[in-house]
């Protein structure tokens, strides 16, 4: 490093300290006023949930990932491996501390410090950094041994069943145990500090141990799975990532054929809904996404616990959660949009082949918002009333907005650059996130203003709602399908 490098690195860390002081330093005030034992249980599993999701990242990014030119040259060579991986085993310890610093002021948070501040954030921050560096630690032993990964796996689902056992029991029988383990003395925090601290250090030296047994080719993959990441970064391109993650699932893998389904043959909307039918079959083959979307439906009502009633955290919570869903099932539009020529060639109606391709997203994200209402009203936060309707109601809008955002463009950075008192705002990748959104928002309008203020029954809220969704959804597909229609002329 040159005498620059390191001024920049300094200047970087003492800008970085300017800006988050302030809030870091109200929210650790913040923290000597107790916790709210309604809240406590949804909190801390929204943290767990969260460190689930960072073994699960850590995991599937590799964790040791090299350049592509070290990782074309330097781990074939004869070299030390050690040597050759010590400076991204630095780069993942900086990055396991900082996300382990910052689960350890969620989990803080969560618990309240009624007494001793000083001695129970640091005993925090030794949890956190410590699960942070030894869970990194596990990743990497999983990435040099199947059976390591088999057990991180087991892990990752066993933190998301205690957070739903936590979230589920934490409301009711176990709502004291939880706040006697949030009032428990400052003497046993930091022995668990100590025993968090200890089992660390044994996963890391395993790890360093670990790092001359990993095998090349996983080196090789995780290195260029982490170079489309970088690339799409710097490209502003998130759909090539996407892209990227879709072909590295579906890569090397048999999959056994299947005929054409029987309404294939009948034409007209038949013949329309056969090429949506590989979207229906695409969804069934990975249950490992299903399972997470299954699971999720619980975020909305934990985020409405934990934020203290219906607000914009878990009104943004359910909306993202749907949209999501349906856009896990809009992988053969986009590839129509990609690849035009290909959806004319198979002679189908370009508006009736779009409608068909809206079926499944609609269907899930009706599912998805269905179940996530009925927790909301399971757990308190929403008064009696059908409001489960309210989901079957947002299918068709969230069903459009997911077509809208599978057919996108990639991101036109020639757009204007906007300069606003914050810093200079580019155009381009501002309208490519809003594409598909904008959309949602409007078709889902009625129900965002009934769940901001919920009355005792939505039923007017589900009649608008399924009219203003129907509309957008039917307009749209008038709209593409004029547009697949000229195109074909």
């Amino acid at each position: 490093m040159t005498w620059s490098d390191r001024y920049a690195a300094v200047f970087g860390a003492a800008l970085g300290v300017a800006l988050l002081g302030q809030p870091l330093a109200a929210t650790l005030r913040g923290l000597a006023a107790g916790v709210d034992p309604a809240r406590l249980a949804a909190a801390l599993a929204l943290v767990m949930v969260a460190y689930a999701g960072y073994l699960a990242l850590a995991r599937l990014l590799g964790p040791v990932v090299l350049p592509a030119a070290d990782a074309a040259w330097l781990v074939l060579s004869p070299l030390p491996r050690r040597s050759v991986l010590g400076r991204a085993v630095t780069v993942l310890l900086v990055i396991a501390v900082a996300g382990g610093a910052v689960l350890g002021l969620a989990a803080l948070s969560a618990f309240g410090a009624p007494d001793n501040l000083v001695l129970r954030l640091v005993a925090a921050l030794v949890v956190g950094v410590g699960a942070g560096a030894g869970g990194m630690a596990a990743a990497v032993l999983a990435q040099a041994a199947g059976a390591w990964d088999s057990w991180l796996r087991v892990a990752i689902a066993g933190i998301v069943v205690m957070a739903v056992l936590v979230a589920v029991l934490g409301s009711g029988p176990a709502r004291q145990a939880l706040t006697a383990v949030a009032g428990a003395p400052v003497g046993l925090a930091v022995s668990a500090a100590g025993l968090v601290a200890a089992g660390a250090a044994v996963l890391l030296r395993r790890a360093w141990a670990a790092l001359d047994r990993i095998p090349a080719r996983r080196l090789l993959s995780s290195s260029v799975r982490s170079g489309r990441v970088i690339s799409a970064a710097v490209t502003l391109d998130p759909g090539a990532l996407t892209w990227a993650a879709e072909d590295d699932h579906w890569r090397g893998r048999a999959l056994g054929s299947r005929p054409w389904p029987g309404f294939a043959a009948a034409g007209g909307w038949g013949r329309a809904l056969a090429p949506a039918w590989q979207e229906w079959r695409r969804a069934g083959r990975r249950p490992g996404r299903l399972a997470v979307l299954s699971g999720s439906v619980a975020l909305p009502a934990l985020a409405a616990q934990a934020s203290g009633g219906m607000s914009v955290l878990p009104i943004g919570v359910l909306l993202c959660g749907a949209l999501a869903a349906a856009v896990a099932c809009t992988t053969g539009a986009r590839r129509d949009g990609d690849n035009p020529s290909l959806a004319r060639l198979l002679a189908v109606d370009g508006r009736a082949l779009l409608a068909a391709r809206a079926l499944l997203p609609a269907l899930m994200a009706g599912l998805w918002s269905t179940l996530a209402l009925a927790g909301l009203a399971v757990a308190g936060v929403l008064p009696g009333g059908p409001w489960w309707l309210l989901g079957p109601a947002l299918a068709p809008a969230l069903a459009a907005a997911a077509l809208r955002m599978a057919g996108r463009r990639p991101v036109d950075h020639a757009q204007p650059v906007i300069e606003t008192p914050v810093g200079s705002l580019p155009t381009g990748p501002l309208i490519w996130a809003l594409t598909g959104v904008d959309l949602a928002l409007l078709g889902c309008l009625p129900t965002l203003a009934a769940l901001t203020d919920p009355a005792a029954s939505p039923a007017t809220s589900v009649v608008v709602q399924a009219l203003v969704g129907g509309g957008v959804l039917a307009a749209f597909l008038l709209r593409r399908g004029r547009r697949s229609t000229a195109s074909d002329g």
